[in-house]
């Protein structure tokens, strides 16, 4: 091989190599910032089901639950009723 043709043949295989990692940094990057959309409604979906749990144990092991099922409906009540 001449030295012309391995000079051109080195900076092409440079130039590629330089695009090709710009290419791979900018997808791992596209791909990060799409896996965590959604984060948050999974963590608000995991604190409202740990809530859920709570007040059933408490519904079924002291009169709370009634304490509770009964403010419920008076809230929902007053929010049928307009504030009345």
């Amino acid at each position: 091989m001449n030295r012309w043709v391995l000079q051109h043949y080195t900076d092409a295989e440079v130039w590629l190599r330089t695009r090709t990692d710009r290419l791979t940094a900018r997808l791992a990057a596209r791909t990060a910032t799409r896996s965590d959309r959604g984060q948050t409604s999974f963590e608000y979906l995991g604190i409202a089901v740990v809530i859920a749990v709570i007040i059933g144990v408490l519904a079924g092991t002291t009169d709370i639950g009634t304490k509770i099922k009964s403010a419920i409906e008076k809230a929902i009540n007053r929010i049928s009723n307009g504030g009345k």
